[in-house]
């Protein structure tokens, strides 16, 4: 089953993480994810969306999915992340 990657992202320091997306690709494609959607400006239709980039990753299970978050590239990778930006990210999985 599916599970989906969902990241509302607050970038403070650009030039920051502009290193954390030059890596981004690298690490990203040996979990067999697909990047589904990466938006700076969505369309609200609720209640408020204060980041500024919001992120859809898909995977084909939650290990895929947690292999990739977990490992030792991506922690690494994502302290460029941590450094220029404030974020929420949650798993949650598709549909059976």
């Amino acid at each position: 089953m599916s599970h989906y990657i969902v990241a509302r992202i607050t970038i403070e320091d650009r030039s920051e993480y502009t290193k954390y997306e030059a890596g981004f690709v690298d690490v990203f494609r040996a979990y067999q994810g697909i990047v589904l959607s990466v938006d700076e400006a969505p369309v609200v239709l609720e209640g408020s969306w204060p980041c500024t980039r919001t992120v859809l990753l898909e995977f084909p299970s939650a290990d895929a999915a947690m292999g990739w978050y977990q490992s030792d590239a991506y922690q690494q990778l994502a302290q460029h992340r941590f450094a220029a930006s404030a974020g929420d990210v949650v798993m949650i999985s598709g549909l059976p």
